[in-house]
């Protein structure tokens, strides 16, 4: 079991990043890559939960052992896959859906991609009390955009919510209101999340 991995980050995109450890290009899925973005080109400290199945062996990444461990609390629960559960930690804030279990808020949990009332119900009934003890660090803060970036930053936010499994129709309305705004790719999708959350 790998507990973490050290090295270059020297790709993202938008469903994981690359980190260059011993020669050898390790590909690691996160809730949000773009939040390495400040550490592009830079030794990069990751922590790693293996994933295994029958058909491929998948390296999914976390800024903190914290954020890990609640990312696997998630997929002990019936109902919830490594794409769910990364979904949900996307949301930007992890402290908040620990507050959502706690209360039985099933309504906020469904307002994530492929969480519905069961499973909401499943995750409250798994984990309610299970989760006090964590207390998760906010994402790598970001230095703002250049004007002559927006689009680009734009676009890679768009390509994050189509990964956590929102549709074209759905992101084309919260579209314009991000435009109103010079942000990071992180911060993008942390407002679109909550846009979408509303609808």
């Amino acid at each position: 079991m790998f507990d973490y991995i050290k090295g270059i980050l020297t790709y993202l995109s938008g469903n994981g990043i690359v980190i260059e450890n011993g020669g050898f290009g390790y590909r690691i899925l996160c809730a949000n890559p773009f939040s390495y973005q400040p550490l592009l080109n830079k030794e990069t400290k990751v922590y790693l939960y293996q994933y295994l199945r029958e058909d491929a062996s998948l390296l999914y990444g976390f800024q903190t052992r914290e954020e890990r461990e609640l990312f696997v609390r998630l997929l002990s629960v019936s109902g919830i896959g490594p794409k769910n559960a990364l979904a949900i930690l996307a949301s930007g804030d992890p402290d908040e859906v620990i507050q959502a279990i706690e209360a039985e808020d099933e309504k906020f949990l469904t307002r994530f991609p492929g969480i519905g009332r069961k499973t909401a119900g499943q995750i409250v009934l798994d984990l309610k009390g299970k989760l006090k003890e964590f207390s998760i660090q906010p994402s790598l803060s970001k230095e703002s955009e250049t004007d002559t970036q927006l689009e680009n930053t734009l676009a890679e936010a768009v390509d994050v919510l189509s990964m956590l499994g929102y549709s074209e129709r759905e992101i084309r309305k919260v579209v314009p209101e991000l435009r109103k705004q010079n942000l990071s790719a992180e911060n993008y999708v942390k407002v679109a999340l909550k846009q979408l959350s509303k609808r």
